[in-house]
């Protein structure tokens, strides 16, 4: 069955026109390292400056509302956009980009303006403030406090596990605002300012590299206007950000470089007179990890078309979101075994296949099994959502379940 989707003449006119304007554009050595993480000072602030003019054109953020910032385009444009971005390395926002379909949401109109506007703009950037040293899979048992403090919030407590380069202009993320009140509603939702008085952040060197922070909160004074939803109400918030974090937007454009190395690997490679793939055992593995890719793009595919045609979702993220963890492990695996140590070569050792690629993706596959939800965590929300578990529940709100224009 061919899957490939065929463009219309108007949308290869706009692919020429994203492909031009990047290749005149963007110098090569300015394009997305291998390792995505290893990014240099020059590297970053070309792509701050850059992301301002690809938001300026509607390209970095092509479906969110004109009115905020975003492109106002289709999901066949972005579809478009995300290939070409990938053609031509293109680093993404520095945003996590979670907090976009949070404040079309929950935000107040004062608020999407004041946060949503500059972000979209790519003139500030946000990172998420979720996961907690004794808090991350159970995000419910947070101990970090709000206090209020006339119309003010007082914040205090440690978030760790906290992705993005460079220093933010802004955090956001759940607290305790009632101590007394139970589970789940209990909490409020900040955009907290970066830098402010008592806030701290400390650079974390971790196997993937170091995009990751801790962030200390020692009396962090915070306007009351901050709040996303009302007071206890950060749970829901929460679960709206989560809720798209889990899959459930799904992608336009999955993109697993890892395999297309593989097969390139496995054609080119000669072996015993021959092509390393005549060997059974390597087109065993090669073709179980080629089917898996193929079976996660279809589910984040669906997912995206499901989102975009606003229907209703129930587990459907979460599934794809469980599968992706679980397969980049096993393919992992796969390349091991297809090409032996090279797939454990840097990016700095001059015989490293594809420039060290293989490598990267063996450590990100591993912890990449953790951000988003744990495995564990996607199948407890699936079987709920199924009807299989001793408690039940929906799908959080999103920009597409809700009705907000632009998703």
């Amino acid at each position: 069955m061919d899957f490939r989707y065929r463009y219309t003449d108007e949308q290869e006119e706009f692919r020429k026109e994203i492909r031009d304007w990047l290749a005149a554009n963007v110098p090569d050595d300015m394009r997305a390292p291998v390792d995505r993480l290893d990014l240099s000072d020059e590297q970053y602030w070309f792509w701050r400056d850059m992301h301002l003019k690809l938001a300026e054109k509607g390209w970095l953020n092509p479906t969110y509302p004109k009115e905020y910032g975003g492109g106002g385009l289709s999901g066949e444009h972005e579809t478009i956009i995300l290939e070409e971005f990938r053609r031509a390395r293109v680093v993404p926002s520095f945003t996590n980009t979670l907090i976009y379909p949070t404040l079309l949401v929950w935000g107040t109109e004062e608020q999407k303006q004041q946060f949503l506007t500059p972000m979209l703009k790519a003139e500030k950037i946000a990172f998420q403030l979720f996961t907690e040293p004794n808090a991350g899979s159970d995000l419910a048992s947070l101990q970090s406090k709000a206090v209020r403090d006339g119309d003010d919030w007082i914040l205090n407590g440690q978030k760790i596990y906290i992705s993005g380069h460079g220093d933010p202009d802004w955090l956001y993320g759940p607290l305790i605002t009632d101590p007394d009140a139970p589970r789940h509603r209990n909490l409020g939702y900040f955009m907290v300012p970066y830098p402010s008085d008592g806030l701290s952040m400390e650079r974390m060197g971790l196997l993937t590299g170091h995009d990751q922070s801790m962030f200390f909160l020692d009396n962090v004074r915070v306007q009351g206007d901050h709040l996303v939803g009302q007071e206890g109400q950060g749970w829901q918030v929460s679960q709206t950000t989560l809720e798209v974090e889990h899959g459930g937007r799904g992608i336009a454009f999955p993109i697993d470089e890892s395999m297309d190395n593989l097969l390139t690997y496995v054609k080119g490679t000669r072996h015993n007179g021959g092509s390393l793939g005549d060997d059974p055992v390597v087109q065993q593995d090669t073709m179980e990890a080629l089917l898996e890719t193929h079976v996660h793009t279809l589910l984040a595919q669906r997912n995206y078309s499901m989102y975009q045609a606003r229907q209703e979702m129930s587990y459907h993220g979460s599934q794809a979101s469980m599968f992706r963890k679980e397969y980049h492990m096993r393919n992992a695996d796969r390349a091991r075994n297809v090409m032996g140590m090279y797939s454990l070569l840097g990016v700095r050792e001059p015989r490293a296949p594809f420039k060290g690629e293989p490598e990267v993706f063996q450590r990100s596959s591993l912890t990449g099994a953790h951000p988003g939800g744990t495995i564990e965590i996607q199948k407890v929300i699936m079987a709920r959502r199924m009807g299989i578990s001793r408690t039940r529940e929906r799908a959080a709100p999103t920009p597409s379940t809700t009705g907000v224009r632009g998703v």
